[in-house]
């Protein structure tokens, strides 16, 4: 497994609970965007099949506990975006916080409107910031409820049942961390291509 985050142990020792605690923390609060989303999602749906032991339990709570958390987790950030307002932008630097984070949830946000709060879901550091953004811009507080409900459908569910049924195809049983490493690029692929487009305009 994965040296650096060896999800596989966590879930093992910390179960649902935990699974609950870090999605809801990297969906809302600001210290949780260096938490490993899409990963832990894919191997939290493994770890509930046969293949990966029916270390979790069934796929049904699985996914439901994660969508919970992840639909919690950005209304809390919502709610606390709304509550501080503008002045979340000037706020100094600090090891927990950058405002280069913030500053491109907002370019993202500028964007695509309102279908952030479910693209951003798939999109490592904005998807925690995202809806502190939405609440900052005092975004419709209706609007917000539904995007956020279908972005936790598609990012919460939808990956975690990707896991339990890739889990069973014997290539990616045996070769877990190739998958993880795969599913790592495939997140960080859209900011990288967004980061570079930025560069490559500000040159023209």
């Amino acid at each position: 497994m994965l040296a650096l985050f060896d999800i596989e142990s966590w879930l093992d020792k910390g179960g649902l609970v935990l699974l609950a605690a870090i999605v809801f923390a990297e969906s809302g609060l600001l210290i949780g965007f260096f938490l490993p989303g899409d990963s832990l999602l894919f191997i939290a749906g493994f770890l509930s099949s046969s293949a990966g032991g029916n270390v979790l339990p069934a796929l049904p709570i699985v996914a439901l506990v994660t969508f919970v958390a992840a639909v919690a987790g950005d209304q809390v950030g919502y709610l606390f975006g709304r509550k501080v307002g503008p002045s979340l932008f000037d706020r100094p630097q600090s090891r927990l916080f950058n405002p280069k984070n913030i500053e491109k949830a907002h370019a993202f946000f500028e964007k695509h409107g309102s279908k952030t709060i479910v693209m951003a879901r798939f999109v490592p550091v904005v998807r925690t910031f995202a809806p502190i953004v939405a609440g900052v811009g005092k975004m419709n507080y209706r609007t917000f409820v539904i995007y956020n409900i279908v972005g936790g459908v598609l990012w919460g569910i939808g990956i975690t049942t990707l896991g339990y049924f890739l889990g069973e195809v014997s290539w990616i049983e045996s070769n877990i961390e190739v998958a993880l490493i795969l599913i790592v690029v495939i997140s960080v692929l859209p900011m990288a291509i967004e980061i570079w487009r930025h560069r490559r305009a500000n040159h023209n």
